[in-house]
């Protein structure tokens, strides 16, 4: 497809938060900008877990990317799956509704995100939940609630331990946020309402890290601190073991110990977008795309990665970490270099402005590390974190909507997000571990569908 006006175009690839930062920069500039994302909705990802967790409902962390752009005239949107790159003819071949279009551009900037990491290991693959989209979250808390309904109906007390038993494999922020959301998920809530049926059977929630630390980047004050947090709010951690193999309804670890459940969460490791093989360039660990400190690859003129999928070092010679500050904040300078070229301008190198890392474990549980001085737990930690995730969710109504979640939550100790749902298509037998409407990034038809509805979609 030719660009219609003299002006440069741009196409944007990835509606996460450095395509969109890089679209909200170029809207102000005389260009064409062209987004394509394969969902039409922008996702706050960091509260995913709380989707899965009946904590929220998917509308309230995701927002209609017409609605964000709606009024600026050089900005157009396009829902649709971009098939191949091709640099030297500078186009994309995007594919929607059956069909392929081309599209050209004079400067790309691709933000296409990451993908669960399993490793090269397939059992895990099959049998874990990933949780990085919002159709894995809402097939996860399907599966929990539906795991619940079966112990209630079952008469085998060892099924049903299984059935109420729940890993989560990762000892990183998202790996503890879901932990944590998990066992408060059961005993504030499950526990109670399925205590006539399940009687003596306790749910359990457990985490593995294969490290003898939780945290990584943290300093051992705070991850000391997290563990103790996650075992006081009821959380197993086992610490120095990985997961050798998995199955529909157990684990084994890598000394040998065997976990009897049906709840395997993997929250274990993220690698690039595999949108990162089309550039052809020679990656990086995790799949990362090697830029230069102006966000363009190396080797491929007018082509810019920022997020998730660059691979960029830092002064000390450490990659930039996979988090949403750096994609936003590199998502602004390639915008403002790419302007800073058609304007004959010379090009700015990436600074990183880092306020620090946090992570929840829960009700009044949180640990945070702010600018990297300040260590804080407990309370304050974790009312830092709600601040700065309600701050950071996109529109007003999204902000007000969570805010009344989280209060009411708070005071009630309820989750109001309860229901199951059956899209068409899918069966009893089909809704098992491995194949509950969307299992690893397989999707199934019903499920999306009802995630379009459920999703506010502006109009066209």
């Amino acid at each position: 497809m030719s660009t219609t006006t003299q002006r440069p175009r741009v196409i944007i690839i990835g509606a996460g938060f450095g395509g969109l930062y890089a679209a909200r920069r170029l809207a102000k500039e005389d260009v064409d900008v062209l987004l394509v994302d394969r969902q039409n909705f922008h996702l706050f990802s960091p509260l995913l877990y709380q989707v899965a967790t009946s904590g929220l409902d998917p509308s309230e962390i995701a927002y209609p990317v017409r609605g964000i752009f709606r009024g600026k005239d050089n900005v157009r949107f396009l829902m649709g799956e971009v098939e191949r790159i091709n640099p030297d003819r500078k186009t994309i071949d995007v594919r929607t509704n059956g069909e392929t279009h081309p599209e050209a551009y004079d400067y790309l900037i691709v933000a296409a995100g990451s993908q669960t990491h399993y490793f090269g290991m397939d059992q895990v693959q099959q049998h874990a939940f990933g949780l990085k989209t919002l159709a894995e979250a809402v097939s996860l808390r399907n599966h929990l609630l539906t795991s619940f309904e079966k112990a209630a109906w079952s008469k085998d007390d060892d099924y049903r331990q299984a059935l109420t038993t729940m890993v989560v494999v990762g000892g990183g922020p998202t790996g503890l946020e879901t932990a944590g959301a998990l066992y408060e998920l059961y005993e504030h809530v499950l526990r109670q309402e399925y205590e006539q049926q399940l009687g003596d059977i306790t749910g359990r929630v457990i985490m593995v890290e294969l490290q003898d630390h939780l945290l990584d980047p943290y300093p051992a004050k705070l991850q000391e601190a997290a563990r103790r947090q996650l075992e006081g709010l009821g959380v197993e951690v086992i610490l120095g073991n990985g997961v050798k193999e998995a199955a529909d309804d157990h684990i084994v670890l890598s000394d040998g110990t065997v976990i009897r459940t049906h709840t395997l969460v993997w929250a274990a490791g993220v690698k690039a977008s595999p949108l990162a093989e089309m550039l052809d360039v020679e990656l990086q660990r995790g799949g990362r795309v090697p830029v230069e400190p102006t966000m363009e690859v190396i080797g491929r003129p007018d082509i810019y990665v920022v997020g998730d999928m660059s691979y960029l070092e830092d002064k000390n010679g450490s990659p930039y970490p996979m988090l949403i500050p750096v994609a936003k904040q590199q998502g602004i300078t390639a915008a403002r270099n790419i302007f800073n070229r058609i304007e004959d301008q010379p090009e700015k190198a990436f600074r990183y402005r880092d306020r620090g890392i946090m992570a929840t474990i829960g009700r009044r549980r949180a640990v945070a590390w702010i600018y990297y001085r300040i260590q804080l737990t407990g309370y304050l930690a974790w009312l830092a974190w709600l601040f700065l995730h309600l701050v950071t969710l996109m529109g007003f109504r999204n902000r007000l909507n969570v805010f009344v979640n989280w209060v009411w939550n708070y005071f009630t100790y309820d989750r109001s997000v309860r229901i199951i749902l059956k899209p068409g298509g899918v069966t009893d037998s089909e809704a098992q571990p491995g194949s509950i409407a969307m299992k690893n990034g397989h999707r199934s038809e019903g499920v999306e569908e009802t995630l379009q509805e459920t999703v506010p979609i502006s109009e066209q």
